[in-house]
């Protein structure tokens, strides 16, 4: 049985820095592609960044660039995405997703991309 838990969230003052972990079991890891998404109340689910099987391929979406970052633990199966510079715009329950890599010749972006999907963890930043 596939798992993917977030967890790191809670309540910061703008400025301030987050680091949101995704522990995953019941799927081999190295083998997965891991993206971050988020969704802030009455609004879709966007993207926020994504990794490759080794960390070194990433993307991120524009409106998080160069203030979080997302990385990867092989040995621990965990995803991370620390925040940085957080901005009240932040505030949304950050979803972790995986999906299979192989055959995929670029990082998925969209949702419907996705297979397996965590609980969600909130994060609310405070002005």
């Amino acid at each position: 049985q596939v798992q993917l838990v977030e967890s790191g969230g809670g309540l910061v003052q703008a400025g301030g820095s987050l680091r949101l972990s995704c522990a995953t079991s019941g799927l081999m890891f190295g083998s997965y592609f891991m993206g971050w998404f988020r969704q802030a109340p009455g609004k879709e689910r966007d993207f926020v960044a994504a990794i490759g099987w080794s960390g070194d391929s990433t993307s991120y979406a524009d409106s998080v660039k160069g203030r979080f970052t997302i990385s990867r633990d092989i040995a621990k199966n965990t995803v991370y995405l620390q925040m940085n510079s957080l901005k009240p715009e932040d505030t949304a329950v950050y979803y972790c997703a995986a999906v299979r890599g192989r055959g995929k010749v670029s990082l998925p972006k969209e949702g419907y991309e996705y297979v397996y999907w965590g609980q969600g963890t909130q994060v609310t930043v405070s002005s």
